[in-house]
């Protein structure tokens, strides 16, 4: 990179056959310029200059070495340049590890809404449940919900969605309306597990309820959809069942009470992100913020 740097800088020299004038262009001093110059006609070997107290001239080697380098100088900041456009005007392929039932039941519709904003992305999305490797495989970003182990990555908080209990009114009418989150320990509840500790709030209470039920499922996808089935109580954030909630396949129950909150984040490897990544994560804390919230 110092050598590259030296190169501009002799780009400039010779361009303006004058140390002040290149100092008036690039703002190093004329000292500092006159020994970067030297240094750098000692790595090369050669003489690149002829200089007089008026005026700097190329010698033959200085001729050939600058037309070799104000190419690269140019391919360079042509580089830079087409970097910044990036930064300004996103476009590109945008890979995306994203959760699947999560991105299937609620982000495909804010996903299109992105799509409509910037025409100029494309997009790349794994939704297998794998947890893909950021640093090895080819993704910009991965989202994902619930609590992070600790990692390199760089982890951004989109939202914290709300997490209630919900049944169909069919399952209710057979197995009744639980009145406090203990009768819970009384229905079928369906989850990640068979058996398992629902974490229900209110106020300041905090009430840990042992729940079971005939069904262990590792798709929510696929609990929600038993749920309104009349399969059984499900504790999922509230875009989740949105739409079943809307069309009265499901209906909250134990109103005053909520689960604890689930996180979602967006994770990079790097906090140097191209403006289709910067935009995207953005967007995303924009549109989750409206019905969420984030501490």
């Amino acid at each position: 990179m110092e050598l590259l740097n030296d190169m501009a800088l002799f780009v400039e020299v010779a361009h303006a056959r004058s140390f002040r004038g290149a100092s008036d262009v690039t703002g190093v001093p004329n000292s500092t310029l006159s020994r970067r110059i030297s240094a750098l006609e000692k790595a090369v070997g050669l003489r690149l200059l002829h200089r007089t107290t008026r005026k700097v001239e190329l010698t033959e080697a200085g001729q050939i070495y600058y037309e070799r380098c104000r190419r690269i100088v140019d391919e360079a900041r042509i580089a830079h340049e087409q970097l910044g456009e990036m930064l300004a005007q996103p476009s590109g392929v945008l890979r995306a590890s994203l959760p699947v039932d999560f991105a299937t039941i609620y982000m495909a519709p804010l996903v299109a809404e992105f799509a409509r904003r910037y025409p100029g992305i494309t997009f790349d999305f794994d939704l297998t449940p794998r947890r893909v490797d950021l640093v090895s495989e080819p993704f910009d970003v991965a989202i994902r919900m619930g609590e992070l182990n600790s990692s390199n990555l760089i982890a951004r908080l989109l939202a914290r969605l709300k997490v209630q209990a919900y049944a169909s009114p069919g399952y209710l009418n057979i197995a009744g309306m639980p009145q406090e989150p203990s009768q819970l320990a009384q229905h079928e509840c369906l989850g990640f597990a068979k058996a398992g500790t629902w974490e229900l709030h209110h106020d300041k209470k905090t009430m840990k309820v042992e729940v079971g039920g005939r069904f262990m499922v590792n798709s929510v996808g696929m609990f929600r959809r038993l749920a309104t089935l009349d399969m059984g109580i499900v504790l999922l954030p509230t875009e989740i069942v949105a739409e079943d909630v809307v069309a009265g396949r499901l209906q909250r129950i134990l109103p005053e009470w909520e689960g604890k909150s689930t996180p979602v984040y967006a994770l990079t490897e790097t906090r140097l992100l191209p403006a289709k990544v910067q935009r995207f994560i953005e967007f995303l804390q924009e549109r989750l913020g409206q019905h969420s919230h984030v501490p």
